[in-house]
């Protein structure tokens, strides 16, 4: 199987041109973020902040996380409900950074996000796909952009979505996100060695397609 793994930041365009890349390879697309955002959704359900003191394995216990492709999209069922809309929230995205951060949460996904390279073509995207889950990729990007033009882009999608939402606070929740991906002690997201750089920030979304499409060439 040839997987590929993107890597980056929060912002930085890895769902919406991943989707689209594993389209045109005619691969799978697998969004990890959408699973720790689940379980960042499970946990804040029961009553969790970002500290998550309290039990973590109970809860995890009682947590079935599931993607399932319908219509070629993927989507993304927490305990047995569609939750891909859900969990696109800047809620769900703090959750999401402070639950990735727990080596139990990390274990609990890491077979499923291995299992499905070892039975598909993938194109997958995360923090540490490239250093820790799939360390043999075939190709390795690390996608990134300036913070403001990140927050840009997502304040864009977050109003387009209906959200009212302020431009600070959302450049604000992505340096604090940032910080913390970056310093966690488990899987810290940072480039691979052998990653390929793909900076995003002077480019238009069709340019950073092409960009990403042209290293797959290269590197395949």
């Amino acid at each position: 199987m040839i997987n590929i793994a993107i890597d980056g930041p929060a912002g930085a365009g890895k769902s919406t041109l991943s989707r689209l890349l594993a389209k045109d390879l005619g691969y799978i697309y697998v969004d990890t973020g959408a699973l720790y955002r689940a379980v960042g959704l499970k946990f804040s359900m029961k009553g969790f902040d970002t500290e998550l003191k309290g039990d973590i394995a109970e809860v995890l216990g009682e947590t079935a996380v599931d993607i399932r492709f319908i219509d070629g999209a993927q989507r993304v069922f927490l305990d047995g409900k569609d939750v891909s809309d859900d969990i696109r929230t800047p809620t769900a995205s703090m959750m999401a950074s402070a639950v990735s951060a727990k080596p139990e949460v990390r274990a609990f996904l890491l077979d499923m996000q291995r299992g499905l390279a070892q039975r598909n073509n993938v194109v997958m995207d995360g923090r540490d796909i490239g250093t820790v889950v799939l360390p043999n990729a075939k190709v390795k990007i690390f996608l990134t952009a300036d913070v403001e033009v990140r927050a840009e882009r997502r304040y864009k999608e977050l109003c387009e979505k209906g959200q009212q939402v302020d431009f600070a606070d959302v450049l604000e929740e992505m340096k604090v996100r940032d910080y913390n991906d970056s310093h966690r002690p488990i899987a810290p997201l940072k480039q691979a060695d052998d990653a390929v750089l793909a900076d995003t920030t002077s480019l238009t979304f069709d340019e950073s397609l092409e960009l990403l499409k042209k290293i797959v060439e290269e590197g395949v």
